[in-house]
């Protein structure tokens, strides 16, 4: 673990460990390095986000699979020590650069002040009977000198601009992947998080729709266990690059943990938000996947898709909730189809 604990008290963190083992224990989660660093979090309450989704799966029965406890770590705990080693990074990358070009801009300012001095002082001999030649000869000498400084002192700035630059990229490309679930190549939960709040915002102030589906691969557990996690990956990958293909470019596809992916759709009421479903759940079941190696084929990819829509002012949580559910009832209908929130109502009123 890279993160310290030296300003909590000895006891207190021997009893958060030990509360942290017995959640492991209590959901079996094997206690791996990794795995402990997020139940330890977990145990302390912070952060807010990652108590709430533990919460929410324990609450649901979810099980703590590999993917799942991967996930968790990836989103909760490794990429924020990522985020830091980079902010640490470009902060020192950046004292470096204005380090230099204040040294220069010192050299600069002692350099004037020289050339200010010898000009001075040929002025000073230009009403003497010194050799209008030998005062030109120094003159010139002195503005070529101060032109080899002028010079040197743009190449190094232009220098400096360039390392800028690559710190600019380097910035950019480090919040493009910590955006970013590096299997499916899909924006992962922080990036849903913040296009959620842009559309909800968006959505409230101009009375405009806006939806969400939440996809469930069938029976992917049976993937992993019976052809390994390989397959599972490749699986996994081929319904988020449908989800991907069937989206809208102002909409957000994005990985939500383990085998749920999820799409967030501006400006889609329920019913274009479920006709939507229904193309990617339909171009799945007709896919075939066969085994590299083998030339096995696999048996066929079908998914279970909950749709729902935006209520005003409520959370992204609440919407989300309810996409589960109507994504649990068409699990429960015999998977392989799309639910919307709208029968969940006969299913309320039935429990």
């Amino acid at each position: 673990m890279t993160e310290a604990f030296d300003d909590l008290d000895f006891e207190y963190v021997n009893w958060v460990a030990e509360k942290a083992m017995g959640s492991l224990g209590e959901q079996h989660v094997p206690p791996t390095p990794q795995n402990f660093h997020v139940w330890f979090k977990y145990a302390l309450g912070a952060p807010d986000e990652l108590k709430r989704t533990i919460n929410i799966l324990i609450a649901q029965k979810r099980k703590f699979d590999s993917a799942t406890n991967r996930d968790l770590y990836t989103t909760y705990v490794g990429s924020r020590g990522a985020d830091e080693a980079v902010a640490h990074k470009v902060s020192q990358q950046l004292h470096d650069v204005l380090s230099s070009a204040q040294q220069f801009l010192n050299s600069a300012i002692a350099d004037n002040r020289t050339q200010m001095a010898a000009i001075s002082e040929v002025a000073d001999r230009s009403g003497t009977d010194t050799d209008p030649r030998v005062l030109i000869e120094t003159l010139m000498n002195e503005l070529s000198r101060a032109a080899t400084r002028a010079t040197r002192l743009e190449t190094q700035f232009v220098e400096k601009s360039r390392e800028l630059d690559m710190i600019r990229e380097s910035l950019s490309q480090s919040e493009e992947r910590a955006k970013t679930d590096t299997l499916t190549g899909l924006p992962n939960r922080r990036a849903l998080e913040e296009f959620f709040r842009a559309a909800q915002a968006e959505a409230m102030e101009r009375g405009q729709p806006l939806s969400v589906l939440l996809i469930d691969i069938d029976h992917f557990k049976k993937f992993n266990d019976t052809f390994g996690h390989g397959v599972g990956d490749q699986v996994l990958r081929l319904v988020a690059s449908a989800l991907r293909e069937r989206v809208r470019d102002s909409d957000l596809p994005a990985r939500y943990g383990g085998e749920e992916l999820i799409a967030v759709l501006p400006g889609a009421d329920l019913a274009a938000c479920t006709a939507t479903a229904e193309r990617i759940r339909g171009a799945l079941a007709e896919c075939k996947i066969t085994r590299r190696s083998t030339g096995e084929v696999l048996p066929g990819i079908t998914v279970s898709i909950g749709v729902g829509q935006f209520q005003l002012g409520e959370s992204m949580e609440d919407l989300i909730d309810r996409c589960d559910r109507a994504l649990y009832l068409a699990k429960k209908c015999g998977r392989n189809r799309v639910v919307t929130e709208n029968e969940l109502e006969p299913e309320r009123a039935a429990g």
